[in-house]
């Protein structure tokens, strides 16, 4: 009997179809742990935490620096008249503080005569314009933040002084043939020129009446008054940063 030779029908030797697993899908996340950056309510929040922050820091550095303090006082400054005057300081004041200049107890408003000036965060200064006698005095700055306040003060002041009469001449009776000095006692740095009058004019020494000029008192004399020389009598003195002047009366009979 004749044998019959069995073929494998290829397609059953083909291997079985590989059926990939199914995907699990993930489990939706809750609500509550989710964020989503894009949303103006998270932003907002953001927003209010960093702030919060920032105040923390800074309440935190304020306790740390304390009040205002002065680190390099105000110095005297001479005065050049026409020219500006600068008082300067430096100050350590934390946040930025509120500044107030005073000359002689006046405050001091920020004007073109007067200019507030800060040029570094912790340098202040003052500028007087157009220097003159009246801008001479004391000066003071007053620091003030959240955690207190400090000042400072100096003066603006010239070098000498201006001229000045103290301590006469005085009012005179004198009888006919007698001597008459009036003195007045002068000061002043430079020396300061000096000169009397008589009734308005200026008097021209001769014989009867000259006048003599010390470094600290002036003196004019009448070695042999007379009734003319009754009137009205007036020295002044004057330098280059003031003026002054005195008047007498002398009476001769």
């Amino acid at each position: 009997m004749a044998c019959e030779l069995l073929v494998p029908n290829p397609e059953e030797q083909r291997c079985p179809k590989q059926i990939p697993p199914k995907k699990t899908a993930a489990a939706p996340p809750h609500p509550c742990c989710t964020l989503d950056i894009n949303d103006p309510q998270v932003q907002s929040a953001a927003i209010r935490i960093q702030a919060s922050y920032r105040g923390h820091r800074s309440r935190k550095e304020l306790r740390e620096k304390g009040p205002p303090r002065v680190l390099e006082p105000l110095q005297n400054v001479v005065l050049i008249e026409g020219s500006a005057a600068k008082l300067t300081c430096r100050i350590s004041a934390f946040p930025d503080p509120f500044i107030r200049w005073s000359k002689d107890c006046k405050e001091l408003r920020d004007r073109p005569k007067y200019r507030y000036v800060f040029e570094d965060p912790d340098v202040v200064a003052l500028v007087v314009s157009d220097g003159e006698l009246a801008d001479l005095g004391q000066y003071s700055i007053n620091v003030t933040t959240p955690f207190g306040q400090c000042s400072d003060s100096a003066r603006i002041l010239v070098e000498g002084t201006p001229a000045k009469l103290q301590n006469g001449p005085d009012n005179t009776k004198a009888r006919t043939g007698t001597t008459v000095t009036l003195t007045a006692e002068i000061m002043g740095e430079p020396a300061p020129d000096v000169g009397w009058t008589k009734d308005g004019e200026d008097i021209e020494e001769d014989d009867r009446v000259f006048f003599e000029i010390g470094s600290t008192t002036t003196a004019l004399t009448t070695p042999r008054a007379a009734p003319e020389d009754s009137g009205k009598y007036k020295v002044y003195v004057e330098n280059s940063l003031g003026m002054d002047q005195r008047f007498a009366r002398l009476d001769v009979a």
